[in-house]
């Protein structure tokens, strides 16, 4: 499904030039390829998925096929399937035809037979097999993990958030278009089980290959990267939630000897609802449920089946991720992967330049839990104290159409949502901001300037350039000021030139508020000490 979208990414022909370049980077021709709304991409909208994959671990191989199902948008020749080797393309069908490809490093175009009508509804199968890349460092690098439980059985995952879905399957892997709905059939050794997105359709018995299949069926719109499967000696209990929006059925898939510590441990997971649901309304899927899921890996937000590797301890890997050792007061993994449902899930970045959306949303709702089970002082606390891990080397919103993400999204993204919660300085209609995001862009690809216009239209603060500033630049705004004569002049520097904010602060026992510019201004008080509110990100220095 073509979810809309108010910018246009670039189209990229097969004869361009061998780079671009963005700033001083450079990129290549498989950069665009990947990265960009190709006109082989462009004339087709995705609608249903049959993704079929029979994993043999002893090998380290997969082989399968894809039933792809698009209606036709105009008319076209060529279609863009995406499949990185080592892996390949080893079929492509049409209506019974087998039709012929060229390759272009992981880029597969597909020469159609058949015409492309607008409006009809069409089917391409392809088969495909391989030996997958290795996870060498899951999630970040992205693959198969391939490991082994504590009783010598196969423990297998996938993650591929960055990298591509097409690291394991052949698909449309740009993040424009989410096929609408999707069928997942996974065959795994007779004695282990595989879990993936969506709900269990059913289990078919191969006794003659001492092998089953596992059918899970997806009926919401599902982006690529949270596709997944989990294979491994699982055992399972559900549990139901009274939700916003009904009954959420909440399932939980552990290794069998980690069932009594994991029991306690997920009990997060309803905490983590109830909060969630408070402050981003209704759980996007309920039609498809709420699993989390052991791995041999950290964890991933794969939609409705959020994968989890963190020990069974609260912070990350049983830590508390920063000096305020508000971390250790939850598990990082299930609240984090599972606020992804909200922002990542349903609201789902375009182009990964764009994804601060999921990460900076997501780092920040750890201080929301926090505030909701712990008081509003306590999420602060956890979010300043985030501060000193950004770098602020990179801007956080990075180069289109080349599948180049930003930097600093995490800290720095969960900074900046602070900072628009303390410029309103109005909580309910800060929560009333974050349902309605949720609600606007259900279950859409969303671009960085309708997340700005949306919050500055409902804030009623035009935060123009404090996007630009905090998303496009990498300086921290500095407040410059000095004392003369009973007024105090203020300036800001190492901005950019059309930067201008509210900010809140004391100056001896006064509060006050003032809206600096690049430009000189002055306000009349007394000389005193300057407090600047600490949710501002920003530094200060008096001219002596």
């Amino acid at each position: 499904m073509i979810k809309k979208y108010l910018f246009i990414l670039l189209s990229v022909v097969f004869t361009q030039i061998p780079f671009i370049s963005s700033g001083q980077l450079q990129f290549s021709k498989l950069d665009s390829l990947r990265g960009s709304i190709t006109a082989e991409r462009e004339w087709w909208d995705l609608s249903f998925y049959h993704l079929f994959v029979n994993v043999i671990p002893e090998a380290k191989f997969i082989e399968g096929s894809v039933r792809v199902q698009y209606k036709v948008l105009e008319e076209a020749s060529t279609m863009q399937i995406d499949l990185q080797e080592p892996l390949f393309i080893s079929k492509v069908l049409q209506d019974g035809k087998e039709l012929s490809y060229t390759r272009f490093g992981p880029v597969y175009l597909i020469k159609l037979k058949k015409n492309q009508v607008p409006g009809a509804i069409e089917d391409l199968y392809i088969n495909y097999q391989g030996y997958p890349q290795e996870a060498k460092n899951a999630p970040w690098d992205g693959g198969l993990s391939w490991k082994k439980d504590k009783n010598g059985k196969d423990f297998v995952a996938t993650s591929c958030q960055g990298i591509g879905a097409s690291i394991w399957w052949p698909c449309k892997d740009h993040m424009y278009d989410e096929v609408d709905s999707m069928l997942i059939s996974v065959e795994v050794p007779e004695d282990l089980i595989d879990v993936s997105n969506g709900r269990l359709r059913g289990i078919e018995a191969h006794p003659e290959r001492k092998t089953k299949t596992f059918h899970w069926f997806v009926s919401n719109p599902i982006n690529n990267y949270g596709v997944n499967i989990n294979i491994g000696d699982y055992i399972h209990w559900n549990e139901q939630y009274e939700g916003e929006n009904g009954i959420l059925d909440m399932d939980f898939w552990v290794l069998s000897y980690n069932e009594e510590i994991a029991k306690i441990q997920f009990l997060q997971a309803n905490k983590t609802m109830e909060a969630f649901e408070y402050w981003f309304g209704p759980y996007p899927f309920y039609e498809d449920g709420y699993k989390l899921v052991e791995v041999p890996y950290l964890g991933m937000e794969h939609q409705s089946s959020i994968t989890y590797g963190n020990k069974f301890k609260n912070g990350y890997n049983g830590y508390s991720r920063n000096r305020s050792k508000m971390g250790g007061n939850f598990d990082y993994i299930i609240i984090h992967e599972s606020a992804h449902e909200w922002f990542a899930n349903n609201i789902t970045y375009i182009d990964p330049a764009d994804m601060w959306i999921h990460e900076g949303f997501a780092c920040y709702s750890e201080s929301l839990y926090l505030d909701y089970w712990f008081g509003k002082e306590a999420g602060e606390k956890y979010n300043l104290a985030l501060r000193e891990h950004i770098g602020n080397t990179k801007p956080m919103v990075g180069p289109y159409g080349v599948n180049k993400e930003g930097s600093d999204m995490y800290n720095k993204g969960a900074a900046l949502l602070g900072m628009i919660r303390q410029m309103i300085n109005n909580d309910e209609k800060w929560r009333s901001i974050l349902r309605g995001l949720n609600e606007t862009f259900y279950h859409q690809t969303v671009g960085t300037g309708q997340i700005e216009n949306y919050i500055s239209e409902r804030s009623g603060i035009d935060l123009s350039s404090f996007f630009d500033q905090y998303l496009r630049d990498i300086r921290i705004p500095i407040l410059e000021y000095f004392f003369s004569e009973g007024k105090m002049y203020y300036r800001w520097t190492n901005v950019i030139d059309h930067f201008s904010i509210p900010i809140e602060m004391y100056l001896g026992d006064n509060e006050l508020k003032i809206t600096p510019r690049r430009a000189w201004q002055t306000i009349e008080t007394n000389e005193g000490q300057l407090i600047i509110q600490p949710n501002y990100y920003i530094a200060t220095s008096k001219i002596q």
